[in-house]
């Protein structure tokens, strides 16, 4: 059990800084991921930014998802074909439902990045942190959107999931880390004494604590492209 996200991200980096890693970035899933991965890229002193991931359900079943939209320029959409064909959706039902989730993707850049563009992956190597996995989705998700992108190497690293979440992340990503791997898998605040639920605001207050923190080595300039201001932190706060 891990005391908190910021515990969970220290032990993940512990474990990543043994790694001879070229050209790495660190990239978290909003919101949990985030403090998971402040820890990872204080560590490994690289970048960090936000890869934003908008589930799209499947009819009556909004849980399960049909395909995903994933943030970039353009936005790459991941189907998830053994559900598409599960429940019979045509090309016109499913164009139909992803415009549906665009706008809340769009929200969500804005909010998070002020509409800038994510940093570049081509050639690096890529560690995608999230503070956990039960099925997986958005992170497959998001390595699969990152394979078009042309990275050196994508690193899945999760404190905990199953096993099977665990074995089918590793036939998608190039390395998994996972901390954890309880058999009997839990609703995932099971595995954290500390799990608050995390607001926009908390991910503005941590994206910009890092950027605030000057530039580190591999960094480039140190911008943190999804780093915002207080400004964009009241805004965030008012719509919550």
């Amino acid at each position: 059990m891990f005391r908190d996200r910021q515990e969970a991200g220290q032990m993940l980096a512990f474990e990543l800084a043994k790694l001879t890693l070229q050209d790495p970035i660190v990239m978290a899933l909003p919101r949990g991921g985030v403090p998971v991965a402040v820890e990872v890229a204080k560590t490994l002193q690289t970048r960090l930014d936000l890869i934003l991931v908008r589930k799209v359900g499947a009819p009556g079943n909004p849980e399960l998802a049909v395909a995903a939209i994933v943030d970039g320029d353009p936005p790459d959409v991941v189907l998830n074909r053994e559900i598409v064909e599960t429940y019979g959706l045509g090309d016109d039902a499913l164009r139909a439902r992803i415009a549906k989730e665009r706008p809340e993707l769009a929200r969500l850049r804005m909010a998070y990045r002020g509409g800038e563009a994510p940093l570049p992956v081509d050639g690096k190597t890529v560690i995608i942190v999230d503070d956990g996995a039960a099925t997986g989705t958005t992170m497959k998700a998001a390595i699969r959107a990152l394979k078009r992108r042309s990275p050196r190497k994508i690193i899945a690293a999760l404190p905990v999931s199953p096993p099977d979440t665990a074995t089918e992340l590793a036939q998608e990503a190039d390395l998994v880390i996972c901390l954890s791997q309880p058999a009997r898998f839990r609703a995932l605040s099971y595995y954290y004494m500390s799990f608050p639920q995390l607001t926009d605001r908390d991910v503005l207050d941590a994206m910009n604590m890092v950027a605030q923190s000057g530039p580190v080595a591999g960094s480039g300039n140190g911008k943190q492209p999804a780093a915002r201001s207080a400004r964009a932190r009241r805004e965030a706060d008012t719509k919550e």
